[in-house]
């Protein structure tokens, strides 16, 4: 799952997708797309033309956090207001807009009344109410392996089932008397539209849902003292939630404009837009998370999947997404935080300086507990060297060579799970999102996993979200059409393996480092 919006990485990269002003034709269909992360948010305007598309941003804005009475919160009215604001801007453009779609974050919710009106403000996932929750309920509910039986989801802590179970031993009184519990997007289209649904990737995200069904499990809900009555109507990515209501349509100038349900939870819009030919591929979301995964018909539940904690989220026109998370650009985020001297410096230019450092020096397993939130990234990374009998990375270059090196090797040991468990060889790796931008963290995996990897594009989410709703209208028959249509309107970066014998021993090195 991606928490962290992808486009975040590089910024300084823009995507030539991404046209200051779209230039305006009576005769185009236009859709309206909200991208909202954890941190940011943006609308962006996407047309469709002699099957080519094309995207402009119209706003971007802030998401930000609530800390209050020891709780976090996100502001589900801001979040609103602003695609309201992107909703007035096109109106006063003139731009006859056929559809709106809505992705965001995966796992968080709110409570709706018995009257229509939002409960309370939904808590973040970031919040701390659900430590140690997912320990109790496995104790007092339904043990871990029958979660995982029933669902195929990974098991991270803010996981909606732990919320839940955390939010009713504490006896909320928003989810006490909640008449409705809505994942975020589309409580945002319920408050455009008025009508409740449960997108069905947003509601894999929460690890309620059965994916052989494709419907919320009613064990799993009855643990937790609820209902599928509690829930809207499942819906898949692009199918019609609703129009416009007439408050928002006074509001905005706009008419009664259909809501599409995307792929709700963004890395399936992002998936959707991977450029593939066939199904013989894995995809690389990357950003401050890295998620590598394979496209099935079918979820993959077994004690290989549990032993190595993968997951199964909805994808679109019935499909799985069958992946993992990884810590991805995360290490070098906020180690670059903390550099006062590449302030001004360019990701190129930081880049460039590590691939002067001897490569292989030092390793490091990405996804060790100790990377998760510490108080100094640079400091836990040369603890990790140390700790492991490495030499001890200093400066800013050779600590960068060593995170790329070694997410790459990561990278290897995940892609070689999947090689396992897929059902067909996997002859190509996709890159999408910010990540894709770095050239040499490419290079190096395409080293690594020995496969050809194709990076692009940057805007997977938005192109996920505004294709499916151009599906949604008939402009696109199926996800093959998207794929296509995606693939001649992007330059595709081409990455073939090297260097064979160097990163076969680097990663019997890894291997070494990381099992002690």
């Amino acid at each position: 799952m991606r928490y962290y919006p992808l486009y975040a990485i590089f910024a300084a990269n823009k995507s030539n997708l991404l046209k200051p002003i779209m230039e305006i034709n009576n005769n185009t269909k236009y859709y309206f797309a909200v991208d909202l992360g954890a941190t940011s948010g943006r609308t962006i305007l996407g047309s469709l033309n002699d099957g080519k598309f094309e995207l402009e941003e119209i706003t971007r804005f802030d998401n930000n956090l609530i800390e209050t009475g020891g709780h976090f919160y996100w502001d589900i009215y801001a979040l609103y207001n602003e695609i309201i604001k992107g909703l007035k801007t096109v109106a006063q453009r003139g731009i006859q807009i056929s559809s709106i779609g809505i992705d965001t974050w995966g796992v968080d919710f709110v409570c709706i009344g018995e009257d229509g009106a939002i409960l309370r403000n939904p808590l973040a996932y970031r919040d701390p109410h659900t430590f140690g929750a997912m320990e109790d309920y496995f104790q007092q509910k339904v043990s871990k392996e029958e979660v995982y039986n029933i669902t195929g989801i990974q098991f991270m802590n803010f996981n909606s089932i732990f919320q839940l179970y955390a939010m009713r031993r504490a006896d909320n009184s928003a989810l006490k008397n909640a008449s409705k519990i809505l994942f975020v997007p589309d409580c945002l289209s319920y408050m455009l539209t008025g009508n409740e649904v449960c997108e069905y990737t947003i509601a894999s995200t929460s690890q309620l849902l059965d994916p052989r069904t494709k419907q919320l499990d009613e064990k799993l809900l009855a643990s937790l003292g609820l209902s599928r009555s509690k829930f809207g109507r499942m819906v898949n990515p692009g199918e019609m939630i609703g129009t416009l209501t007439a408050e928002v349509q006074k509001m905005t100038g706009l008419g009664p404009v259909p809501v599409i349900a995307v792929a709700g939870h963004d890395t399936g819009s992002a998936v959707a837009a991977v450029p593939a030919k066939d199904e013989k591929f894995a995809y690389l979301s990357s950003g401050t998370w890295s998620l590598m995964g394979i496209e099935t018909k079918d979820a993959i539940i077994n004690k290989v999947s549990y032993d190595r904690n993968f997951t199964n989220e909805g994808g679109i026109d019935g499909t799985t997404r069958f992946l993992k998370n990884i810590c991805g650009m995360w290490l070098y985020e906020r180690c670059r935080q903390e550099w006062p001297e590449v302030k001004g410096m360019s990701h190129p230019q930081l880049q460039g300086e590590a691939m002067e450092c001897e490569p292989f020096k030092c390793l490091i397993n990405p996804d060790d507990q100790m990377f998760a939130n510490p108080s100094s990234m640079v400091e836990a990374i040369q603890t990790y060297c140390k700790n492991h009998g490495e030499p001890v990375p200093q400066g800013h270059a050779e600590i960068c060579r060593c995170i790329f090196d070694s997410l790459a090797l990561r990278y290897r040991e995940v892609f070689s799970y999947l090689q396992e468990m897929a059902e067909f060889p996997i002859e190509v790796l996709h890159i999408i999102g910010g990540g894709s931008k770095n050239v040499y963290l490419d290079q190096f995996t395409a080293n690594s996993l020995g496969v050809k990897v194709l990076a692009g594009p940057q805007e997977g989410t938005a192109i996920g979200n505004i294709m499916l709703q151009a599906k949604a209208s008939g402009d696109v028959t199926d996800i093959w059409d998207m794929r296509r249509i995606i693939a001649a309107s992007i330059e595709l970066q081409e990455f073939e393996p090297q260097d064979k014998s160097a990163w076969d021993a680097a990663y019997k090195k890894y291997l070494s480092i990381t099992e002690k």
